[in-house]
């Protein structure tokens, strides 16, 4: 049986109905190689205009990078898409929104003809896959100007082309001022975390009066160490520590287990609401991070510290530990004789760590303030999740 080739789209626009046609990039646009120039050539004036390197520049669309001079003829214009051609970023796009943008080797910027340059742009990031699986016969991952240029993509009209395009850039925006509202919302949090542990920020009681003074308790007052071992092999559920994603499966997280499963005897059984220190720093976590585990009962190396608190709102101590105040303490008592990836602290000065304690009904409150905020982050992120979803399924539907 013959396979009859599809010439249009599952999902279209009403007033068109004629086949799409295919073509190669080469008779719809031309591309622009970009180059390195010499140290010599760096000139800081108002006359320039800003340089892309690379894909890391990609977010910089708003401001100057530097500045080169107007002898450089190896730009990218408004609306040409900038794609990597070199390293580890292969196959990255971007819609250049700039007027004038010089580009380095490691990019190429593709110059619409007689077609709309937000339809490429959209339909290439749908074969971007397609690039880097393209790039990896390489030893260093790279495109030519062939692999491009060769490139066969079916075109509508221009006016559908444009229709689509403007379509699927409105949905970009969206994506923009969401993901714009979360980072503000976290940069919010971060901020008012900050402003109540320090006490700059106060809360009233029930009758609108103020609350008593803070007590300071050592951590070991309020908290003890976990010293229960997976003796019998019992529990094969390895958790570990990860300074942006909390309490995880190590499976999971590794996407494979690390840990020996039938040596787990030396791992300390870490049950929910444990909380646990992991001493391995980055730049997430320059003093490691302690983080509490909501998930079930599993078992943790013994490289990390296990404590469980007596009472008290587990809630606040969670979001003290998101926050700075406790760093100072950390870097106080560490010994940088040891590795520099790791805090070298001993368990006796980690138990010392000073802890701010309000009474329980402030506790309570600013668990439950934080918590609205950490609220809202999460509704952005579902948000974010479903248009991400949405249109994903619009550009299966919506080329051929």
């Amino acid at each position: 049986m013959v396979k009859i080739e599809k010439k249009v789209p599952d999902l279209r626009f009403p007033e068109f109905d004629k086949d799409w046609k295919e073509k190669k990039l080469s008779e719809v646009s031309t591309l622009i190689s970009g180059q390195h120039l010499s140290p010599e050539e760096y000139i800081n004036k108002e006359i320039g205009f800003p340089y892309f390197t690379g894909p890391s520049d990609f977010t910089n669309d708003e401001k100057n990078v530097s500045k080169w001079t107007e002898k450089q003829t190896k730009y990218g214009m408004r609306g040409d898409v900038l794609i990597t051609v070199k390293g580890s970023g292969c196959g990255a796009l971007h819609f250049l929104a700039l007027p004038q943008v010089a580009i380095g080797r490691q990019l190429m910027a593709i110059r619409s003809k007689e077609s709309n340059s937000l339809f490429i742009f959209q339909k290439l990031k749908v074969k971007n896959v397609y690039f880097e699986k393209l790039s990896l016969g390489n030893m260093i991952p790279g495109l030519s100007r062939s692999d491009i240029l060769n490139t066969k993509i079916f075109f509508p009209s221009l006016s559908e082309q444009t229709k689509i395009a403007n379509f699927l850039t409105a949905i970009d925006t969206r994506l923009q001022q969401l993901n714009q509202k979360k980072i503000l919302l976290e940069k919010y949090k971060k901020g008012v975390m900050q402003k109540i542990f320090s006490q700059e920020i106060r809360f009233k009681d029930d009758e609108g009066k103020d609350f008593p003074e803070w007590e300071v308790k050592s951590l070991r007052l309020v908290a003890y160490k976990v010293l229960d071992k997976n003796k019998d092999n019992n529990i094969s559920f390895v958790l570990t520590n990860s300074a942006e994603k909390g309490i995880v499966s190590q499976k999971d997280y590794f996407d494979k287990d690390i840990a020996n499963q039938n040596n787990l005897g030396n791992y300390y059984i870490v049950k929910k609401d444990d909380f646990v220190y992991n001493p391995r720093i980055s730049s997430f976590a320059p003093v490691g991070p302690i983080k509490r585990n909501k998930l079930e009962e599993g078992v943790m190396s013994p490289l990390y510290t296990v404590f469980r608190f007596k009472q008290h709102n587990l809630s606040f101590f969670e979001y003290y530990f998101e926050s700075t105040e406790w760093h100072r303490y950390m870097h106080s008592i560490a010994n940088y004789g040891a590795r520099h990836d790791r805090m070298n602290i001993t368990t006796s000065d980690f138990f010392e760590m000073p802890l701010p304690l309000p009474v329980q009904g402030e506790q309570t409150q600013i668990a439950n303030f934080l918590t609205a905020i950490d609220d809202r982050i999460s509704l952005v992120e579902q948000q974010i999740q479903k248009t991400e979803a949405y249109k994903k399924g619009l550009l299966q539907q919506m080329f051929v």
